[in-house]
């Protein structure tokens, strides 16, 4: 991806997987699923020597969105996504924090998105697709020049989101990484919310929630 560098952070006890997206050109940044640890990621902001102009949400859960209201703050910038499905979920942050320990506000994006809409990050440009099923408001990043995405907790290395939270739905999630994801080629390398990088290529092979008849 020449055009396009990344930077993974760990944050939480979820360990869920805060990206740090830029455009090699501009050194504009995007911080994708602020989810804690607030520190460590201004941190990695500091050693890649990137200017921050926004913060993206790929949905709404605890792991992904507690830390986004704190760090909005501090860099004083703008919140896009989830689709606002997921409004519901952002504004009982404070509420899952306690239950997890995670300190936590609720927040409301500047902007929502939707399926079609596009998400710029220096001359990157990201299409937004609307992937509901591991939450309703889900959406993933897909930068259709440079053969990548964002996907949040929609598909994993091996393995898919659970359906077990609030607005969680198995079938919808399914029917989006079948008719969304897929589609997009086998050569798009993705970075999930937990976990290593993998591509849709070899999900498509291997991924024990992607075989059957009528899926692949």
């Amino acid at each position: 991806m020449p055009n396009v560098r990344a930077a993974i952070i760990p944050v939480t006890p979820f360990q869920q997987n805060c990206t740090l997206l830029w455009c090699e050109k501009t050194k504009k940044a995007a911080v994708i699923d602020p989810g804690g640890d607030i520190e460590r990621i201004q941190d990695a902001i500091a050693q890649s020597g990137v200017s921050v102009e926004k913060i993206i949400l790929t949905h709404g859960h605890i792991d992904h969105a507690a830390g986004a209201a704190e760090l909005r703050e501090e860099l004083g910038v703008k919140i896009e996504g989830p689709h606002e499905a997921d409004d519901f979920l952002l504004q009982r942050l404070a509420e899952q924090g306690q239950a997890y320990g995670i300190p936590a506000r609720p927040v409301t994006p500047d902007r929502w998105l939707n399926e079609g809409d596009t998400v710029t990050v220096g001359d990157l440009t990201l299409d937004v697709l609307h992937c509901p099923g591991h939450s309703p408001g889900s959406v993933v990043l897909v930068s259709k020049a440079e053969r990548f995405a964002i996907v949040g907790d929609v598909i994993f290395q091996g393995s898919v989101g659970r359906v077990d939270l609030p607005g969680g739905d198995g079938k919808a999630l399914i029917r989006s990484i079948r008719d969304k994801l897929l589609p997009l080629g086998d050569d798009i390398a993705f970075i999930c919310g937990h976990g290593p990088m993998s591509t849709i290529g070899h999900e498509r092979q291997t991924n024990p929630f992607l075989q059957g008849e009528g899926l692949i």
